[in-house]
């Protein structure tokens, strides 16, 4: 039968709202996504407010997750809370792991040679012996003037001579000024000063080209002093030096020098010097004449053929009174490692004998300054090419590679599958 037209619309009305409900169902539990284009606000479960004015609920994503576990990358498969803690705990020992071989070969790499006989880089200080040069202020009201200070040594020996400088210059400009020392006197440190102590004694200071003095009127100040003859002869510890400047007029101020002396030395070099290729090294044994037992420390710096410096060697051992010798070690793995030319040349040799108590710490050897010795020449082939060992380094070395071996067996046991796990 013929259905009229006004039934079928009836029909279709009453099907639109069923079609748009029943896909508002299927669209709110998932069945249906919205388009490209869908404005996510829209859809249920979004956070947005509802008709009536309330927010709705996000549904539950569970527990959140732990701030060490490490981060996904897009894409990724979500790791499970074991997994991820898993993987952490893979980051902290590979971490681990890395610090401690780093540990491992610093300390392996820096005891490659003994303690005695390192490369001269390791001791910019000491690559040649000390000479204290400095700057200050004429004085507190005058800081527009700077006084250039210089010393030839700090410590004084027996009848040994030191020499002190003093110039004057515009301290922004750094262009010398004129000025003049006047006055100067030699006395106890403060630190030194006792009841009886001896008066002090004045110096001369000069541009004249005499007393030291090498250059008339170039501005430079010179003054020489010789403890052992000036006063001092019996003193032993830190004298000072006290003079006062007269620059650029009438502005005027004043500064000091210190030095460390000893009256009478407690051993002397020979000035002998022989050399043996031993163990693989090439040892430079020092003359010396020990005049009182004790713990000696012992310094050199070794150059080769063309005066570039190499090696700085030391020597720290008791010795008894007599002839003796100072053992200086050219370390045979240093020399591959540095392949100097040779021959190699042993200069500036200087130490002391160290006091356990008392004030100075250390009663000094006339140094002797220069080159001491020349050596033979060598191929490198009769030295050692082994690094430096001792049962020290060996246990700082074995105590290091636990570290290592720990922390890489903990890494082993978190690349493999989690206990418990199948493999599929």
């Amino acid at each position: 039968m013929t259905q009229h037209p006004s039934h079928r619309r009836r029909w279709l009305l009453l099907l639109v709202p069923l079609v748009v409900g029943v896909g508002g169902l299927l669209l709110s539990v998932g069945l249906i996504r919205p388009g490209p284009g869908a404005d996510a606000s829209s859809a249920p479960g979004s956070g947005v407010l509802s008709s009536g004015g309330a927010q709705a609920e996000p549904p539950s994503r569970g527990p959140a997750r732990p701030s060490v576990l490490p981060a996904q990358r897009p894409g990724q498969v979500p790791l499970s809370p074991e997994e991820a803690e898993r993987e952490a705990q893979r980051q902290l020992w590979e971490k681990r792991l890395e610090r401690a071989r780093f540990t491992l070969d610093s300390y392996r790499k820096s005891t490659r040679y003994p303690h005695e006989s390192r490369p001269i880089e390791e001791h910019p200080d000491q690559v040649y012996p000390a000479s204290p040069e400095r700057k200050q202020p004429l004085g507190k009201d005058q800081r527009d003037i700077a006084l250039t200070l210089k010393q030839e040594k700090i410590y004084v020996v027996g009848d040994e001579v030191v020499r002190f400088f003093v110039g004057c210059e515009n301290a922004s400009s750094h262009q010398p000024l004129p000025c003049e020392v006047h006055s100067a006197v030699a006395r106890e440190a403060p630190h030194m000063a006792q009841a009886g102590q001896a008066a002090p004694v004045p110096l001369d200071f000069n541009d004249t080209g005499r007393n030291g003095d090498e250059v008339a009127g170039d501005g430079t100040w010179t003054g020489s002093f010789q403890p052992s003859r000036q006063g001092f002869a019996m003193f032993e510890g830190t004298l000072r030096v006290e003079f006062r400047v007269r620059a650029s007029g009438n502005a005027e101020g004043g500064a000091f020098f210190d030095i460390v002396f000893t009256p009478a030395a407690p051993a002397t070099f020979t000035g002998k010097v022989r050399e043996v290729v031993e163990k693989g090294s090439l040892q430079l044994y020092v003359g010396l004449q020990v005049r009182k037992a004790g713990r000696y420390v012992m310094a050199g710096r070794v150059d080769d053929e063309a005066g570039i410096p190499l090696a700085y060697v030391e020597f720290n051992e008791e010795l008894e009174a007599g002839a003796r010798e100072v053992r200086f070690q050219v370390f045979g793995l240093l020399l591959h490692d540095k392949k100097p030319d040779f021959p190699l040349r042993l200069r500036d040799v200087e130490g002391f004998l160290l006091r356990e108590q008392g004030d100075p710490d250390r009663e000094l050897v006339k140094a002797l300054y220069g080159y001491v010795h020349t050596t033979q020449s060598y191929p490198l082939e009769r030295f050692s090419e082994a690094e430096w060992d001792s049962e020290e380094r060996q246990r700082y070395l074995a105590e290091y590679g636990k570290d290592v071996a720990q922390a890489e067996a903990e890494l082993g046991g978190l690349s493999g599958p989690p206990a418990g796990s199948k493999a599929p």
